[in-house]
């Protein structure tokens, strides 16, 4: 086999360099952003910090005060952030978990036990994960007004996983589709039934397609800010993603920033450390297709 062209592989890597700098800049900016005082982001080099401090990760916990007005030279405004980041981890590791569960529960059902039309039901099910969300956002807004759970966390713990059940169901259901029967049936025929067989058998080997369905849904939970904007009013009620919106991003950005990284690097983080499960697990999802 010839060897290919330099100008081949000089391209591709190029190519791959300006994706990677397209994807990791907003990131290290943001970060950059988040570690400079005051007035290095006025009169410093935008790109880079010199003297980098967290100064702005503890005023955005620590700042006291709730007058809106000047105090000496700076508007000051405290906000809730703590208890921002408390309700956002509630919210994410529920969500995540119903969503979890609901959706092996289901593919389950449709790729080992194969009811009457499973394929079509598939598609269907993958179906309602393209309809954009902004119109079933006046059904799901009157079904919380009827549960009487406006400004309350169980709203985004019932919404937040119709946002990824779809798509976690259709891969988790392909992967269990090609999953072979013949170790669950040797774990049937030995006396184990068939909820052992599917705890201690079947769920230990899909951990890559678990783990990519788990990161998918934080992914998709963690980029929401309009129900949670809309569904918590309560200042104190709200998670990471809208109190950053009711931020004076003109007066506190580097605040802003900070709880931007706040938010965003343990979700980097997080897909970062699971990258290799995450691809191993589309991909064997994807095996059997739809």
């Amino acid at each position: 086999m010839n060897p290919r062209p330099w100008w081949r592989k000089l391209g591709h890597g190029s190519l791959l360099l300006v994706a990677t700098v397209y994807c990791v800049f907003p990131i290290y900016f943001m970060l950059v952003q988040s570690l400079k005082t005051a007035e290095e982001d006025v009169f410093g080099n935008p790109l880079i910090v010199v003297n980098p401090t967290f100064e702005n990760f503890e005023e955005l916990f620590e700042r006291k005060g709730e007058a809106r007005g000047f105090v000496g030279s700076v508007l000051r405004r405290n906000y809730p952030v703590l208890e921002w980041l408390e309700n956002t981890i509630v919210v994410f590791a529920g969500s995540a978990t119903v969503t979890l569960v609901a959706s092996i529960l289901a593919a389950y059902a449709l790729g080992r036990l194969r009811p009457p039309g499973f394929r079509w039901w598939r598609r269907a099910i993958f179906a309602t994960y393209v309809i954009p969300h902004t119109i079933l956002f006046v059904p799901l807004y009157q079904v919380i007004i009827r549960l009487h759970l406006d400004d309350n966390l169980l709203a985004l713990l019932l919404v937040y996983p119709t946002l990824a059940l779809p798509f976690c169901v259709w891969i988790l259901s392909a992967y269990f589709q090609q999953f072979p029967r013949e170790v669950e049936e040797s774990a049937l025929v030995e006396g184990a039934s068939r909820v052992t067989a599917f705890v201690r058998i079947i769920l230990p080997m899909s951990r890559s397609v678990i783990v990519a369905a788990g990161i998918f849904t934080v992914g998709t939970i963690a980029s929401d800010f309009t129900l949670a904007s809309v569904f918590l009013l309560d200042a104190h009620n709200q998670t990471i993603p809208a109190g950053l919106g009711t931020m004076d991003v003109a007066l506190d950005e580097l605040l802003a920033v900070a709880g931007i990284n706040l938010m965003a690097i343990p979700v980097v983080l997080i897909c970062a450390v699971f990258a290799r499960g995450y691809v191993r697990g589309l991909t064997a999802a994807m095996v059997e297709g739809a």
